[in-house]
């Protein structure tokens, strides 16, 4: 078994996760979605599904904190007739009983749970066709034994529809809207409600208006019975893992208009001895303006049908991952690099941090500075839907250059914080999407201000730029405001004095990053007067802001500062030092000293953390990173999208094996080898893992939804491979560990594909001391691509 812990493992081609032990730390999850229509779906089935919006917009119901875990689900159960023994396909709920085998199989876009129990194997295959709002459960059943055997099948899920918040707080009153029959002619539930909450808080004012969807709900086999009430289906004082309607063998063909829904249906099969059974469960959703169910249009109720689907899921995801494939000395890497990164990073494009275990999608929806972010995992892919997105997300911003800090789909509303670096992140996303695709024509896109008037997208990033610079403190360096990247520093600077230095550095990171933009366009004036901020920027860090070993990270508004050595807790931030880098405003000799700071105080076997000494008594001038316990999430845990960016440091500081050392100890692979004290996926990037200062150091949280993805990605491509895209082709600049003695790897860029043959004869880290392409030696280690006619590129480098 490749990679393997004590639940499960990675298949040989890395494409699956493969659970085989149920009783995991934690649910483990996977997403199945299209852009549109959107499941969770974990280990034994368990997980919500909803439609472009998680909050306004839930199909179906997950009860947080619920136990058992992961409560309820999507289940098939099975009963044999004769012995009046039934049990679940996907473990859940059923899971007091002594299961033969059990296999889950996380795969992209889809789940395959496989269970044996009582001469019957089941396989149970979860996904979201491409192009239908549906979910499709594809079983097979499988007869073990000699003899016929007379089952009965359930299908069942618990139904939300609508507003998920307000079915949290206000479900007593909101069951009263369900609507739910049975349709014979389309063999199907049709469940809808009768009333949409869209308030975007909570308030007595009623929006009164209609749910605008109908749920549909099949099998493809003969259906015997149906309920739509949950009370009735599982009865009183008893729950999903012993539904009253299994457990008598009756269903009472309950059609309701209040009530807590259910879709739930019977059928009854003969399975042959050693003979086998395909059929499958359908939920789809449309517009109730549309006259046909989605299921008669897609002709959803043909295996054929939905096995082509399935198939077309499966390339679409091999395309996918075949921009970029690394073949190194590492397979750990490779496996992370290959499949589950790319994965992850594609998931957060769509996800934000909104639709989670662990993020419910009720509260904060869609953050403005993850959307400009989050592209970088996807624009290598689908350059087009990487273009609609950020047209969509520049129209949360002001005329002012401020922006939203977070908005949700449905309804354009959104919150507007005053985080002092979420406008800066729309010139950064901009300015990736350029390099990566060349497409200078969105510059002239005009887009709306979100108050008033629209401006061409040049001027919505010039807009940003400029919010920023008319937003300095006394010391020069950006107003934190309510907070910078780090929301729990927001009683810094909410009286408009205290300062960010983390901030300074990336907003002097943007400015540079714009610089060759406003060069294309020909902006001298403007270019001009960016490069001096700039360099005003390097001046007030360095005057002001050097503590001897390290930069300290803020002032507060009574001017004095936070992250210096004589304090007792928070005396170094890791943000400061690495940005201090990765700006380019550090003198290399404090690059060397803060960084070495770093090394000294904040290396954990997981990672970076993000602050030491975590604080253990409150300091309500500094904010709620003081509440927060100590050695947990941003109070000095293993922050892993903050540990991301010190790699990233290391590698352009020249540090590269300790650049490599903090990559790899931070891969889920390596962090997750306590697989019971780290509890969540080891296929995936947690937010944070609990660092030293706490007793329950290596714990991980918050998986799937965090930026580490998208960095660790794309650090891994662009500075450890060294495929590092810029507005007019391709630097090739690999930084690796001194022991490997080369590597391939192809990356696909502007139509072509790049073939890439590193030797590293001498075990350097980095310099590309010779480069070829298609056998013609180069100078340097620039590709401009747009030079050569031939479609694939053979590039051979040596170190």
């Amino acid at each position: 078994m490749k990679l393997a812990n004590t639940y499960g493992y990675y298949s040989d081609d890395d494409r699956e996760y493969i659970i085989t032990n149920p009783r995991t730390p934690r649910p483990w999850f996977n997403y199945m979605w299209n852009g549109h229509y959107t499941s969770l779906i974990s280990h034994t089935g368990g997980g919500f599904s909803f439609l472009d919006s998680p909050r306004d917009n839930r199909i179906s119901r997950m009860r947080y904190n619920c136990l058992p875990w992961d409560r309820p689900g999507r289940y098939v159960m099975v009963k044999d007739t004769k012995t009046s023994q039934y049990w679940s396909l996907s473990w859940a709920p059923t899971i007091d009983l002594n299961y033969d085998k059990y296999e889950c199989h996380h795969g992209q876009g889809y789940t395959r749970i496989v269970t044996e129990i009582n001469g019957i194997r089941g396989e149970i295959t979860y996904f979201v066709p491409a192009d239908v709002d549906a979910e499709i459960w594809r079983v097979e059943l499988t007869n073990l034994t000699g003899a016929d055997r007379n089952l009965e099948v359930y299908s069942f899920t618990e139904l939300l529809m609508g507003n998920a918040l307000n079915d949290l707080i206000n479900q007593p009153n909101d069951k009263h809207f369900t609507d739910i029959h049975f349709d014979a002619d389309l063999r199907s539930l049709v469940a809808t409600r009768r009333y949409w909450v869209l308030n975007k808080k909570v308030s007595v004012a009623q929006p009164n208006i209609d749910w605008q969807y109908r749920i549909y709900f099949t099998q493809t086999l003969p259906i015997s019975g149906f309920d739509s009430s949950l009370d009735v289906f599982i009865g009183r004082w008893r729950s999903e893992a012993n539904p009253e309607a299994v457990e008598k063998s009756r269903m009472q063909n309950t059609e309701i208009t209040a009530g807590d829904p259910i879709a739930a249906l019977q059928s009854r099969v003969v399975l042959p001895a050693s003979g086998k059974v395909n059929f499958a469960v359908i939920c789809a959703i449309a517009p109730k303006e549309n006259s046909q169910s989605p299921i008669e249009t897609a002709d959803l109720s043909n295996l054929e049908v939905i096995d082509r689907a399935f198939a077309e899921l499966k390339a679409k995801w091999d395309k996918h991952l075949d921009v970029v494939h690394v073949d190194t000395p590492d397979p750990k890497f490779n496996a992370m690099l290959n499949v589950w990164n790319q994965y992850q990073a594609a998931a957060t494009f769509d996800m934000a941090r909104n639709a989670g275990y662990y993020h419910g999608g009720l509260l904060f929806g869609t953050g403005l500075r993850d959307q400009f972010q989050d592209i970088l995992g996807v624009v290598m892919v689908d350059r087009d839907r990487v273009r609609s997105r950020l047209l969509n997300a520049l129209r949360f911003q002001f005329q002012d250059g401020s922006t939203l800090h977070n908005f949700f789909k449905l309804t354009n509303t959104g919150e507007r914080t005053n985080h002092s670096d979420t406008p800066l992140w729309i010139p950064f996303g901009l300015v990736e999407y350029l390099n990566e695709t060349g497409d200078f024509s969105i510059l002239d896109e005009v887009v709306a201000y979100h108050d008033e008037g629209e401006g061409s997208v040049y001027e919505h990033m010039v807009r940003a730029l400029l919010y920023a610079i008319a937003n300095l403190g006394e010391h020069g360096m950006p107003k934190i405001r309510n907070g910078d990247w780090n929301d729990t520093l927001d009683h810094v600077g909410p009286q408009g004095k205290g300062e960010t230095v983390w901030g300074a550095f990336f907003l002097g990171y943007v400015l540079r990053k714009t610089f060759p933009v406003l060069e294309l366009r020909s902006d001298r004036d403007r270019l001009e007067k960016f490069q001096q901020i700039y360099e005003s920027l390097g001046k007030a860090t360095n005057e002001h802001c050097w503590d001897g070993e390290w930069y300290l990270r803020a002032f507060r508004d009574n001017g004095k500062p936070i992250g210096i050595s004589a304090h007792k807790q928070g005396k170094i931030f890791l943000n400061a030092q690495s940005w201090s880098v990765i700006s380019g405003l550090a003198p290399k000799q404090r690059a060397d000293k803060a960084l070495a700071s770093c090394r000294k105080y904040l290396t954990t076997p997981y990672g970076m953390q993000i602050v030491y000494p975590s604080y253990t008594e409150i300091e309500d001038n500094v904010g709620l990173i003081s509440r927060c316990v100590p050695g947990k999430k941003e109070n000095g845990a293993v922050f892993n999208h903050a540990s991301s960016w010190f790699v990233l440091a290391s590698l352009i500081n020249g540090d590269v094996d300790l650049g490599f050392d903090i990559y790899q100890r931070m891969m889920p692979i390596n962090s997750a080898r306590d697989i019971d004290r780290y509890e969540v996926e080891p296929y995936v990037y947690a937010e944070y893992v609990t660092s030293p200062d706490h007793p329950t150091q290596g714990q991980a949280s918050h998986s799937w939804l965090t930026g580490t993805a998208v960095w660790m990605l794309r650090i891994g491509i662009d500075y450890i491979i060294g495929f590092n895209p810029t507005l007019d082709g391709m630097t090739i600049d690999p930084h690796i560990p001194s022991h490997w003695q080369g590597f391939t790897a192809y990356r696909k860029f502007r139509g072509k594909t790049l073939k890439l043959q590193v030797a590293n004869p001498n075990g350097k880290n980095s310099g590309v001391s010779s480069m070829t392409v298609n056998g013609q030696q180069v100078a340097g280690n620039f590709l401009r691509t747009s030079d050569y006619s031939e479609i694939e590129l053979a590039i051979a480098v040596s170190l």
